[in-house]
């Protein structure tokens, strides 16, 4: 009686097979702890954003905050040095007597957009990875199969009488790499897909701060011109 046990099956497939098999376990183990750390990372991004905006929204004044975040640039989070950014570049453009309202703006927009596309970037790592390995590993799986497939066949064509039972392992053996190839893409497309969104509302929530914090900066701006004349 023959023995269907994928182990078993895959100690008897040809070479390829094998191949095709060990490179598809080892893409689904790289990318299994791909997600795991972007589950901590994304975590980690949205704790911190929710501190800094509750710290934010309480009433301290912005220099306070922007002290905080200078202590704490190794710890803090995306939205926390976008706001530090912004604030290095407008007291920069301060110092350097800079009173036009426009300059002012500007140049901290500007800081504060590059800030997040860093910032954006670093989130976004290792998603790449995860859409290749949904994309590629079914196809992977599937050459691996064609290609047991033709070794099953070309073996079987010595035979003068060919049976179910002598052409069913060949098979069983081939169509292996394609399941390993599913085992190893569907989470990642899975994964993709749910990073991907929650990034999109992280993107979202950081470009609404910068708006929030351009207004608070504008009306600083105001108020310190209409002091001076």
């Amino acid at each position: 009686m023959n023995d269907f046990s994928i182990v078993h099956l895959l100690l008897n497939a040809s070479w390829v097979v094998q191949a095709v098999v060990l490179i598809l376990l080892s893409v689904s183990v790289l990318s299994w702890a791909a997600i795991f750390r972007k589950i901590l990372s994304l975590s980690e991004v949205k704790s911190l954003n929710e501190d800094f905006e509750r710290e934010f929204w309480s009433g301290k004044s912005l220099n306070e905050l922007f002290a905080a975040a200078q202590q704490n640039a190794k710890l803090s989070g995306p939205m926390e040095r976008i706001f530090a950014s912004g604030m290095r570049e407008y007291q920069k453009l301060r110092e350097r007597r800079i009173s036009d309202s426009g300059l002012l703006m500007d140049g901290a927009r500007r800081a504060m957009r590059a800030s997040l596309q860093r910032e954006m970037d670093e989130i976004e790592s290792n998603l790449s990875m995860l859409a290749s390995v949904g994309s590629v590993s079914p196809y992977v799986g599937l050459f691996g199969t064609v290609w047991g497939i033709m070794h099953a066949f070309t073996g079987l064509a010595a035979l003068q009488q060919v049976t179910l039972a002598k052409v069913a392992p060949g098979i069983a053996e081939a169509l292996v790499a394609t399941a390993i190839g599913l085992f190893a893409a569907i989470p990642a497309v899975l994964a993709y897909n749910r990073f991907s969104r929650d990034i999109d509302r992280v993107a979202n929530k950081l470009e609404t701060f910068i708006e929030e914090f351009s207004n608070i900066l504008q009306r600083n701006v105001g108020a310190q011109s209409a002091a001076s004349r």
